[in-house]
């Protein structure tokens, strides 16, 4: 599993305090998240990722772009090292794309205990540059799932995930 590890993000509570640090943050992110899946490839068994790479980079590193907490310059950077990591890694063999509404969203970021850059505002944002990312995805690697009626144990869509998965082997 790769999870996101945000206490051990040198660079997260100094963005969220100083927004001169989203550049920081986000290649400590891309870096991060390009280690951790090497190192998850470099196994003989089924890994999964929490977002990774491509929602940090899609995601993250898009809407603090649009929202002038990166440069065009730190931007244009951020890319750069997102594709060079994706040049020698390759695409993840499924994405899951987990959908939802705002409230849900919204309700489920107020309940978190960690650092939340992206606020409720951000979300439809957010959400256009995922779903223009995942537009130039092969169809067969993206499963898209309604989580809007799930419990928080994804008691009913993991036996679907789980499903799909296995018939990636």
């Amino acid at each position: 599993r790769g999870l996101e590890q945000h206490a051990e993000r040198p660079f997260q509570m100094l963005f969220k305090k100083d927004p001169r640090y989203a550049f920081a943050n986000q290649v400590d992110y891309l870096l991060q998240r390009a280690k951790q899946e090497y190192e998850l490839r470099q196994s003989t068994s089924d890994a999964l990722v929490d977002g990774g790479l491509d929602l940090d980079f899609h995601g993250f590193t898009r809407l603090f772009h649009a929202r002038s907490f990166l440069t065009d310059v730190e931007f244009n950077l951020c890319k750069d090292l997102y594709t060079f990591c994706r040049s020698v890694l390759p695409l993840p063999e499924l994405i899951i794309h987990l959908i939802t509404d705002h409230e849900v969203i919204t309700k489920r970021l107020a309940e978190r205990d960690r650092i939340n850059i992206a606020t409720p505002e951000d979300l439809d944002l957010l959400n256009s540059f995922l779903i223009e990312w995942l537009a130039t995805i092969d169809p067969a690697r993206v499963f898209h799932v309604d989580v809007t009626t799930e419990d928080l144990n994804f008691s009913r869509t993991v036996p679907l995930l789980l499903d799909r998965i296995s018939s990636l082997n």
